[in-house]
């Protein structure tokens, strides 16, 4: 019987999340389907949708969340988790809020911590690595900029619903108090990140062993659709450490009917004889083509919607097509959009998570063809400078 539904906004935040109870031994699988029947979940302990709805309109976000979980009160589920991004952004508010309407509760509790990642809340304000979060890289995302620090203000700015109880939490032993307050009624539904998400996964009982880092290909191939600094920082890194590099231009990232292109598809080859066996690095943002990308946008009269689904789709595609021609290597994929255009594209709507392989960097499985392929993913906010070098070694 599945013992626990988790609602995430994006990719990257499902496979964070799930990677918690598998690896405590439960069998955990994601989907992206919204019309995915929990019928048939048969097997399967932990159900992970990912829901897609950072970027939409909070009315669309809103219902996207209601109707799942609707489905899901009627084979009484026991536990259902709404989880949020650790660093805010998103339809949160309006998200909780389709929650608690679908399962026609008045009061659920919020604990969106995250400290192992240095994500903190004091006083209901956020904090990442010590400064409040709208201050911080979140607060200058291109995409989805965070406004408020203050928890119930974002909240407050998403929906009128009362009754989300925000706890702060600024370390694990603050998060398993939380748990403890709570008690198993408390936990029916609950929301947070991949933070709190760790202490449900021993709290409601899961504690047998998850699987290892399996043996995989050699090499280390990234494909990055991220303009996170954190990530900007953790490329440059990795080329000064000898990482083979490779970058779309203006035009291919931002043309929607680029990839797929015979052009596409001969880059892909010229980019794979010159990647020879090193790891490598895929990349959607190239800095030295900043004005080019600017004057793209502008002159074609792109919104920002239109700019991040194209670079999602091109950067994926063109890493597809050096699939196609033989790339053997375990990839990495940064960025929720990144990887869910990448799955598109294999055609693709189910994940099975393996393992942590480092602290927020999640090891996925998924078939292509016949062939089992490795996935290492992770949001573009986490990591340590040196991260890519660490996992190519590993």
């Amino acid at each position: 019987m599945l013992q626990l539904l988790i609602i995430a906004d994006d990719f990257t935040g499902a496979l964070d999340t799930g990677v918690q109870f598998s690896a405590l031994g439960a069998k955990s699988l994601v989907v992206t389907e919204p019309d995915y029947d929990l019928k048939n979940a048969e097997g399967i302990d932990v159900l992970i949708f990912d829901s897609e709805t950072r970027h939409v309109d909070p009315k669309k976000a809103y219902k996207t969340v209601y109707d799942f979980i609707k489905q899901a009160k009627t084979l009484n589920i026991p536990h259902i988790y709404k989880k949020t991004d650790s660093g805010l952004r998103g339809n949160i508010g309006a998200e909780i809020a389709g929650a608690m309407d679908a399962l026609g509760l008045d009061e659920m509790s919020f604990v969106p911590a995250f400290p192992a990642m240095r994500r903190v809340t004091r006083g209901g304000v956020h904090y990442v690595d010590g400064v409040p979060v709208a201050e911080s890289m979140f607060g200058k995302d291109p995409f989805e900029p965070v406004r408020h620090s203050d928890v119930n203000e974002i909240i407050a700015s998403q929906t009128d619903k009362k009754g989300i109880h925000v706890y702060d939490a600024e370390t694990d032993g603050d998060m398993i108090a939380v748990a403890g307050h709570l008690g198993h009624s408390g936990l029916r539904l609950t929301a947070g990140c991949a933070g709190f998400a760790g202490v449900l996964a021993h709290v409601l009982g899961f504690h047998g062993k998850g699987g290892n880092v399996p043996e995989m290909p050699e090499r280390f191939f990234m494909v990055c659709g991220s303009v996170n600094p954190v990530t900007c920082g953790q490329v440059k890194y990795a080329r000064d450490n000898g990482f083979k590099y490779v970058c779309l231009s203006a035009e291919q990232k931002l043309s929607p009917t680029w990839p797929g292109s015979p052009e596409c598809v001969e880059i892909a080859r010229k980019w794979l004889a010159e990647i020879g066996n090193s790891n490598a690095i895929l990349d959607a943002n190239n800095p030295d083509e900043a004005a080019e990308t600017e004057e793209y946008i502008r002159s074609h009269g792109m919104d920002i919607e239109t700019v991040r689904v194209n670079i999602s789709r091109a950067v994926t595609g063109a890493a597809m097509a050096m699939i196609d021609g033989g790339l053997d290597a375990r990839i990495m994929c940064v960025g929720g959009d990144t990887l869910l255009a990448l799955m598109g594209y294999a055609g693709v709507s189910e994940l099975v998570p393996v393992c942590e392989v480092e602290k927020g960097v999640v090891l996925t499985t998924f078939m292509y063809r016949g062939r089992t392929y490795y996935i290492m993913t992770k949001s573009g906010g986490f990591g340590e400078e040196d991260l890519l070098v660490k996992l190519a070694g590993k």
